[in-house]
């Protein structure tokens, strides 16, 4: 734990040296804190949502959030929370996100109903930030973590990220297939194994298991978006109703996709934890 924490590392140490239980609530404390830092981005994102519902703005709410998220962006490399090589692959995802948008509105899947002067194709620009503050997660929790893979297919996990993206478009004239894509999923990240570290443990999950966990807490996180006005879905045009529970399994895929980008852009050295040794989360 960095030098700033020790005194709160020091605390959680003698919780730790209560017995099973204290150990399992610093263990706990830990990993919260870790998952609370690799958020750090999302979270300015939810901050400037609900600010801009409550407070008088110069300029449209879109293009507020826009200057805001480019300037949060700016200061988290000006203070290095993230490196420029970390904010290349998060401008990624912002590219990669925007892409997705622009189509799924032409589609009328959600909108954007506000009016914006930085809107294409009924689609703001800043909505790129919210995929980037997925692309900002996988790699700061990567690197507070010390995350590892052990048994990972790197050819096969790309190959089903890649239809699994591109049936996000094709579902809407051919058949949808995410229920086969998710066992597909499933058998090729078969077998491997994530390693992390909280605090001097190191412990392991199924990689499956990951993504279907990081699914379930965005799917949250849209409920979150959608009620602070971040877009709207057909069923929410007149009143916020709950985001429907097949959009979890969505996001679960999708995590897949943004998996898939970050293996790519790490170098392969980091991947692979050659002597697997931990516990089981």
């Amino acid at each position: 734990m960095a030098p700033r924490w020790q005194p709160l590392e020091t605390v959680l140490e003698r919780v730790e040296a209560r017995g099973r239980a204290g150990r399992l609530l610093a263990q706990f404390t830990r990993f919260g804190l870790a998952q609370a830092g690799a958020c750090a981005f999302a979270g300015c994102v939810f901050l400037g949502l609900g600010l801009s519902t409550v407070l008088p703005l110069p300029l449209a709410r879109y293009d507020a959030l826009l200057v805001y998220l480019a300037a949060v962006t700016a200061v988290f490399w000006a203070l290095r929370l993230e490196s420029g090589r970390e904010l290349l692959a998060i401008l990624g995802f912002h590219a990669v996100g925007l892409a997705f948008e622009l189509f799924k509105v032409q589609m009328g899947s959600w909108a954007y109903p506000e009016p914006a002067l930085t809107k294409i194709g009924g689609v703001p620009l800043y909505s790129g930030f919210m995929y980037a503050a997925v692309g900002s997660y996988v790699t700061r929790a990567w690197r507070l973590l010390d995350l590892r893979l052990t048994g990972y297919r790197r050819a096969a996990t790309a190959v089903v990220a890649a239809v699994v993206y591109l049936n996000f478009f094709a579902h809407h004239w051919l058949p949808d297939l995410r229920a086969l894509l998710a066992v597909a999923v499933l058998a090729v990240t078969w077998g491997t194994w994530v390693y992390f570290t909280v605090g001097r443990t190191r412990y392991r999950m199924p990689l499956a298991l990951s993504f279907v966990l990081i699914g379930f807490f965005l799917w949250l996180a849209e409920n979150l978006a959608t009620l602070l006005g971040a877009w709207r879905y057909p069923d929410q045009a007149e009143t916020w109703t709950m985001v429907s529970l097949s959009k979890f399994g969505s996001w679960t895929l999708l995590v897949t996709v943004s998996f898939v980008l970050v293996v790519a852009w790490k170098r392969r050295h980091a991947l692979v934890e050659d002597a697997p040794a931990g516990q089981s989360a």
